[in-house]
């Protein structure tokens, strides 16, 4: 690539960095980026500082927020009394565009890993528990991934949460073994949602 000049060779390597972006995508992006109006490329630059600046964690369900408490949780029409437990943001954007969920989230940031160092302590397990303490919460909805860490997460929490008098359920059929769901299609997420079980 040494026929582009530098500052083009820098752009397409940090587009490169970029998940699911290689470099002949790194490459298209930064040839549209420079045949586009100064202004749209101002805009994007601008787009991405504000998020590093204003984007912060809800303090309550630990979502993406541009404020203390998110949107979601600052809503008073939702069903306060059920809770979505899942690992990340991108996790809980997904139920939002099934459009199969009213309640209230809550965001571990990640899942129970002992291969790789993560335990109870490495995610918002001890949060979960203080909001089922401090909430009327009726039911506690484990949607986190299928995968074994998913699994073994849920099962951990159920398992911590199980003499509260509230009821537990997993989301079911529809769901892939070993599917992040991020990436499982709004309708399939819609059954998984409305054909929830208890654990």
């Amino acid at each position: 690539m040494n026929y582009y000049p530098p500052s083009i060779l820098k752009l397409i390597k940090s587009l490169s960095r970029l998940p699911g972006i290689g470099e002949k995508t790194a490459e298209r992006l930064a040839m549209h980026i420079l045949r586009a109006p100064r202004r749209e490329a101002e805009q994007l630059s601008r787009s991405i500082v504000e998020v590093k600046d204003n984007i912060k964690l809800c303090s309550i369900c630990f979502g993406l927020s541009d404020t203390d408490i998110c949107n979601i949780c600052s809503d008073r029409t939702r069903t306060s009394s059920i809770l979505c437990v899942v690992e990340q943001p991108a996790d809980m954007v997904a139920i939002e565009k099934s459009g199969a969920f009213t309640g209230l989230y809550h965001i571990l940031e990640g899942v129970l890993s002992p291969m790789d160092g993560i335990g109870p302590d490495n995610i918002r397990i001890k949060e979960l528990i203080s909001r089922i303490a401090q909430r009327e919460i009726k039911e506690v909805v484990l949607a986190t991934s299928t995968n074994l860490e998913g699994e073994t997460t849920a099962a951990y929490i159920a398992e911590r949460i199980e003499n509260y008098p509230i009821k537990v359920t997993r989301i079911a059929s529809g769901v892939p073994i070993g599917g992040d769901l991020k990436y499982v299609d709004q309708v399939t997420l819609k059954k998984a949602m409305e054909t929830r079980h208890a654990v």
